[in-house]
């Protein structure tokens, strides 16, 4: 242990910890690790360097990454962050503050916990919502899970087949591993088959069904019917929406869901190489009691004064585990405050602009890039908002290695062989332009 001086167990402490699980070595504990994945060199570390240094080391690497102009979504979408925002994030109050069990010292993070739950009710039209939620497919899975809980014997759960990939594929992981059966509802012209529901629907075993409102098409999904038929089926219907979109399009609510979930990193939190995110969800007043994670409510102090608590709290650390409706642990908190102050600084109207400007971009981007002769309509006449696919008459990776050498990152590959296009409201007309341009070589 020499070479760690900061491990603060000695070789007798990891001695004893070993004869008390049976083993001789630290390198036992690795047995079933194939020996071709175990590394046996040596670490590539540095040797000891000023802060001077340190710093001319990091700033190297990080000129390394591309800087990519962004004309792709698939879940995750450039947005603009007011830079009002990392400034009250980074406060030490809000950056150093984890857990708000304890109300009397915790509660400017309460409070701004409480504002988000608001917003997203406000959002979704919906009666409550939690907050700690990973991202959004963990949400998804999360809701799919409560559903099997509330709909007891029944066990399987329907998953749109337009739901983007990855959170087909987190969903179908935590299905695995509670015992949970899953069934995709076919297509038709790009979005969910509402014959498709209807014929699942018959089996009597479903719990819960999962669309999109904006699909991994980009298109807005005709959902009138489905709440009926769901409901008829004593099944909960759960709405997977990206939060930006809200604003313009028809809520979780009008469209009869029970529950809605999403990513909210659309909601000015940059795309940061793939993270932190931060899920959300919320329900009806009636699913309550089974919502993971956890509820901040509103009261008032021995004073009279207004104040904030946590008013339901159905996690393992507060109830038997067997009881609990998550294991969720990590508190999310942070970023949700990120798009709490993002959501506070737009309001209702900026959120409308924004749609209005990536509705009018990405409808003149799909226009030109028709123009060119290198892409099929896919879904003539199909609704979108700021993302769209097409089929390629030209090569997929050839395309990719064009717009990647001119600084664009776009035209990703779907499952279907189509590419896939987003235009945000921080893409400008000269940017589309010149993307068209490249294209047309």
């Amino acid at each position: 242990m020499a070479g760690f001086p900061y491990f603060p167990q000695t070789d007798e402490d990891i001695r004893l910890m070993l004869n008390r699980i049976g083993v001789s070595s630290l390198d036992d504990l690795y047995a079933d690790v194939p020996a071709d994945y175990i590394y046996k060199g040596e670490y590539d570390l540095q040797d000891a360097m000023t802060e001077q240094e340190v710093r001319s080391f990091f700033e190297d690497l990080a000129s390394r990454n591309p800087r990519l102009t962004v004309f792709a979504g698939s879940g995750a979408y450039d947005h603009y962050t007011p830079s009002v925002i990392p400034y009250i994030t980074q406060r030490s109050e809000f950056l150093t503050a984890y857990t708000p069990y304890q109300c009397e010292i915790s509660q400017g993070t309460l409070r701004y916990i409480f504002e988000y739950q608001s917003m997203i009710c406000t959002l979704t039209g919906m009666d409550v919502s939690n907050a700690s939620m990973y991202d959004g497919p963990t949400a998804a899975a999360e809701a799919m899970r409560m559903a099997v809980v509330s709909g007891r014997k029944k066990g399987t759960v329907l998953l749109s087949k337009t739901l983007l990939p990855h959170v087909r594929r987190v969903v179908e992981t935590y299905s695995r591993y509670y015992g949970i059966k899953t069934a995709y509802i076919e297509t038709l012209s790009g979005q969910t088959s509402a014959d498709g529901l209807k014929e699942l629907l018959c089996s009597g075993d479903v719990a819960g069904v999962l669309v999109p409102s904006v699909n991994r098409y980009g298109i807005i999904e005709n959902l009138t019917g489905f709440a009926d038929m769901i409901h008829e089926a004593k099944a909960m219907f759960v709405l997977y929406c990206d939060p930006s979109t809200l604003s313009v399009l028809r809520t979780p609510s009008e469209w009869g869901a029970d529950v809605a979930v999403g990513d909210g990193q659309s909601l000015g939190i940059p795309l940061c190489y793939g993270g932190p995110y931060v899920g959300f969800m919320s329900c009806r007043k009636e699913y309550m009691r089974k919502l993971p994670g956890r509820i901040v409510g509103q009261t008032k102090d021995a004073a009279g004064r207004r104040s904030f608590v946590l008013t339901l709290q159905a996690r393992e650390q507060h109830i038997r585990r067997e009881k609990a409706t998550s294991n969720i642990c990590s508190n999310e908190s942070l970023m949700a405050l990120w798009v709490t102050v993002y959501m506070s600084l737009m309001g209702p109207e900026g959120m409308k602009r924004l749609n209005d400007i990536c509705f009018e971009r990405s409808h003149y981007l799909y226009n030109e890039l028709l123009k060119t002769g290198k892409f099929r309509e896919v879904f003539p006449g199909a609704p979108f908002l700021k993302e769209f696919v097409m089929e390629p008459l030209t090569s997929v990776s050839g395309l990719q290695k064009r717009l990647y050498d001119a600084g664009f990152f776009g035209a990703l590959e779907t499952e279907d062989g189509y590419v896939s296009f987003c235009v945000t409201e921080k893409r400008t007309k000269e940017e589309i332009d010149r993307l068209v341009a490249t294209i047309n070589g």
